[in-house]
Parts: structure tokens; sequence; C-alpha cells
């Protein structure tokens, strides 16, 4: 009785716009895979029209995810290779793969990805604002109530933001920004790797201005800068400085510190050295 082996799952990434961006091994895997499993098959027959690749197609996105997961699960554990493949960039981002990964890894089943465009990171390097430490929020939620607490975290964030945006939402979107993080550095980056691709350095003010002026057309993809550290820094100064110097000091030493690392703890937090702490509580006791 031979031993059955199960295939994998090839995540594939596709070109977010310019079709020179595929790369030859993803072109070998959509070749070679016994099924492609795609975002739109209406839209991806294009591309595979394009390239001459005539690999069977079937329908994975957002509304059948789970059923359609199990399905090529399934298929994998026959055996069958299947390729994961989106609309447009790496499947998994703010795509309904995630799912499909998900439960491979619960199933045992081998995953790998098949690395290329991604409108994100292409955003960013564009963006002329700061590449060290960045994070990813997609698309803001639908829901108001969980868009709020996305923007009030998003607030306080210190790295560098990137979201998606559809041109028919993308002036609310800048108006929500606005009011939440303030008038921050920002770029307004749209049709990736398109003939009309533009990069607009620009503040989430001006941004706002533009496009009440200037219907958005295409897909967007927003990089605003993170509320510097310094500026953290002396908000929570701030804070600490709405009660006294002896409230302060009781907070720690309630935590068990002894008084002289309470003192060491409090000038930090208020931005005075140690001695200035000594000082002030001096000329209380006086």
């Amino acid at each position: 009785m031979g031993i059955s082996m199960a295939g994998m799952l090839y995540l594939c990434a596709t070109p977010i716009g310019n079709l020179g961006d595929i790369t030859l091994r993803v072109l070998d895997t959509l070749q070679s895979v016994d099924i492609i499993a795609a975002e739109d098959t209406r839209n991806s027959i294009k591309l595979l029209n394009h390239f001459q690749i005539k690999t069977p197609m079937t329908s994975y996105h957002e509304y059948n995810r789970v059923e359609k997961a199990d399905y090529l699960i399934s298929l994998m554990q026959e055996g069958k290779n299947v390729a994961l493949i989106t609309d447009a960039g790496t499947p998994a981002i703010s795509d309904p793969g995630e799912t499909l990964v998900a439960l491979c890894h619960e199933t045992g089943i081998r995953v790998t990805s098949l690395p290329g465009a991604a409108a994100c990171i292409t955003a960013l390097t564009l963006s002329g604002l700061s590449t060290k430490r960045f994070c990813f929020e997609g698309f803001l939620p639908a829901d108001k109530k969980e868009k709020k607490a996305v923007l009030e975290e998003l607030a306080e964030e210190s790295r560098t933001i990137i979201i998606y945006e559809a041109p028919h939402h993308l002036k609310n979107t800048l108006k929500d920004l606005r009011g939440a993080l303030g008038d921050r550095k920002a770029a307004v980056c749209r049709e990736l790797t398109k003939k009309f691709e533009t990069i607009m350095s620009i503040t989430l003010e001006e941004a706002l201005k533009f496009y009440e002026e200037n219907e958005p057309r295409g897909e967007y993809v927003l990089v605003i800068e993170g509320k510097s550290l310094k500026e953290k820094k002396q908000e929570a100064i701030l804070e600490w400085k709405e009660i006294s110097l002896k409230e302060h000091m009781h907070y720690y030493e309630s935590q068990g510190m002894d008084k002289k690392e309470a003192m060491k703890q409090t000038a930090k937090d208020r931005g005075i050295g140690k001695r200035d702490v000594y000082r002030m509580l001096l000329e209380m006791e006086d």
C-alpha cells in the first residue's frame, strides 16, 4: 500500500499594475500546479492569457473563503498542488488568503510564498518618510465604532503608517485621519507601477483640500508619518505634571519603591533632574 503525499499551497505574488513585475518563478509555478485559486477569475484570466497559462482556475474570495478553503485543503490532501493569487499583489495581505494559510497550518499542509509585488512596500519606499519602523493597517474598518478605536490607536502610533483606500472613500478617510492624527506629513500614492503613477508628498490637510477640488481616481495607498517620540515624551511629561510632586512620589512609594528610587523615577517622568525633585520637596517642607 503506497504512502499518499500531500500537495502544497503556493502563495504567488502577481503584478499590482505593470505586468513586467511578475517573476519567472511565479510563471513556472502557475504553469505547473494542478489548480489556481483566484480572487476574481474574470480578472485573473487576463493575466493567465497574457502569459499563455492554461492551468484550471477556481474562485476564492471573501464571500466563499471558508467553504472553498475546505475544498482546496481536500485537494491538497489528495496530493494536488494549489497556487493562490489575488487580484493584485501578494496573497494573504488584506486578503482572504490568510484564512486558507491558517487552515493549511492547522491541517499540516505545507505553504510557501513566492515573493513579488506588494503595494504597501512599494508605497513605503516611494513615500520619502521613515522606513525604519512602520505598521500596515490595510483598509480602515467600515464599522464606525471599530474605525474610531483604530484611529485612536493610530493617533499614538510612532511608526510610519500605511493604509489602503478606494477612490470613493478617500475623502472621508482623509477627513477622519486629519481629525484623529492632526496635520501629519503624508504621501498619497496612486496607481502604483502603472502609466499614471503619482506620488504626492503632502500633509493630510493639503491632501484633503486637494481631493475636495479634484475627484479621486484609481487605487490609493496612504503613507503617514508616525507621532514623534519627542512629542509623545512631552505629552507624558505634561500628564504627570497634572498631579503634585508629592502625589507623584507617593504613587511610586506606594508600589514599594524606596524614596531614592521614587525620586529617580519621578524626575524621569517629569523631565527634570533628581536634584530638582529633592530641592522642590525640601521647599515644600519649609
